[in-house]
């Protein structure tokens, strides 16, 4: 008899935790129609905008992040709802995407998406052009380990660089495949003795597939 109410007992706290999870996402969706001219038009008030946004977001998962897109000539914008890479939070991008009302001035996007062509990219006061990036894949037991090559890298940087090079993974791969395909990932200078035979950043996308079979 114990163990019966123990797992009765168990079946309703599942029950109201997947309610109450389910009542944070329609709060945050509530939230953002109620505010959508202020998102909208972001650039107006560009910080206020998007602290506000990023603690909305903060109270379904404090990993989430977002991108948008310039206004599109259908007159919509792009909301990437992000996991910032962390795989544990892929289920609360899942979750917030799927429950998304419809909304004329949007195309809501799960995860970064792939990028074509690539952006050059700003961080950290280092700049990088997409064409100057190359890599190299390698075997990683169920995956493929991948080094990527920056003319200027070095240890000193090499945190700035690190999200330089995560950053153009999600260009060149989106990032759920970053996270559920590619094993290790380093970054090294190209005068490093791994360089050679490496290929432009722009054709990993391709060879990730094929290697995939996609």
């Amino acid at each position: 008899m114990k163990h019966g109410v123990k797992l009765i007992v168990m079946g309703i706290l599942s029950l109201f935790g997947s309610k109450a999870s389910a009542a944070v996402e329609a709060d945050f969706w509530k939230w953002f129609q109620k505010n959508e001219d202020m998102i909208f038009n972001f650039e107006r008030d560009t910080e206020n905008t998007f602290d506000k946004l990023s603690a909305a977001l903060s109270k379904v998962d404090p990993e989430l992040t977002f991108e948008f897109s310039p206004i599109r000539e259908n007159g919509k914008r792009e909301f990437v709802i992000s996991a910032g890479g962390i795989k544990n939070s892929f289920p609360s991008v899942e979750l917030l995407f799927n429950s998304a009302p419809e909304l004329k001035k949007w195309i809501i996007i799960k995860f970064r998406p792939r990028r074509s062509p690539l952006n050059d990219l700003n961080f950290g006061g280092v700049s990088i052009k997409s064409e100057d990036v190359y890599y190299n894949l390698y075997k990683d037991e169920d995956k493929l380990g991948i080094v990527l090559f920056f003319d200027n890298y070095n240890e000193k940087e090499h945190t700035t660089y690190g999200n330089l090079g995560y950053l153009f993974l999600d260009e060149a791969l989106g990032e759920y495949d970053v996270e559920t395909k590619l094993g290790f990932v380093e970054f090294h200078n190209k005068t490093s003795e791994y360089f050679d035979g490496a290929k432009p950043i722009k054709n990993l996308s391709k060879q990730v597939d094929e290697y995939y079979g996609n």
